[in-house]
């Protein structure tokens, strides 16, 4: 039987498209919404900051190492009874975006808390001496001052899921990753497995530039 034109695949290549787009928002949004105050909380219950607490420190510290540690392929297996019980599947795009944002809500976390860390400690203890209260100084010195690089952390971000959501289709997620297995693996259709790791090249670099480019303009140093 012939090998079936990439040119036929189209429709399912653009479909594919649009599951692994909705995995990577999923999982950056719950990064976002998340992940972004409890690496907030990490740096302010950290040694040396004004709610210094060794306790929760080592706790939030235990939590976030804890799944970070985790291989992507392992914590999806693991995950997936909650999985069912959320999405009410195991399977799909829907369903690969649960194991994926258990997984981007740490490792965003700890990227906002590295971020935080190189804001200059004269510019919060200008906005204490100023009366600021603990809100006001996250709000309007922290994360006004670090937030070129946190568009640079969440690029990162972007562009590790994208592969992690690849991983996800190998196992019934769908998406990029799912289309590459089936027709450029187990039907050994090369055009296919190049035109799907094109694709894959095309949106790292897309994220790549308007991650850099937006945080550059953000950047006020």
């Amino acid at each position: 039987m012939p090998d079936t034109s990439w040119l036929d695949l189209l429709p399912e290549l653009w479909t594919a498209l649009g599951q692994t787009l909705t995995m990577l928002s999923i999982g950056l949004s719950a990064a976002v919404l998340l992940g972004g105050p409890l690496g907030v909380l990490l740096f302010l219950v950290s040694n040396g900051q004004p709610l210094q607490n060794r306790f929760a420190a080592a706790v939030l510290g235990w939590f976030v190492n804890t799944v970070r540690s985790f291989p992507f392929i392992i914590l999806l297996v693991a995950l997936v009874p909650l999985t069912r019980i959320i999405a009410g599947t195991s399977i799909g795009p829907l369903a690969a975006s649960v194991p994926l944002s258990c997984a981007a809500i740490p490792y965003f976390a700890r990227l906002v808390e590295q971020q935080l860390r190189d804001v200059p400690r004269g510019v919060i203890e200008a906005a204490h001496a100023m009366g600021a209260s603990e809100l006001q100084i996250v709000l309007r010195v922290l994360l006004v001052e670090a937030r070129s690089g946190l568009v640079l952390a969440l690029t990162v971000l972007a562009i590790s899921f994208l592969s992690y959501s690849a991983v996800a289709g190998v196992v019934g997620g769908g998406g990029i990753g799912d289309l590459a297995i089936r027709y450029g693996y187990y039907r050994f259709e090369t055009d296919m497995m190049i035109a799907t790791v094109v694709l894959l090249v095309f949106i790292v670099q897309l994220i790549q530039f308007a991650g850099a480019r937006l945080a550059r303009r953000l950047d006020k140093r």
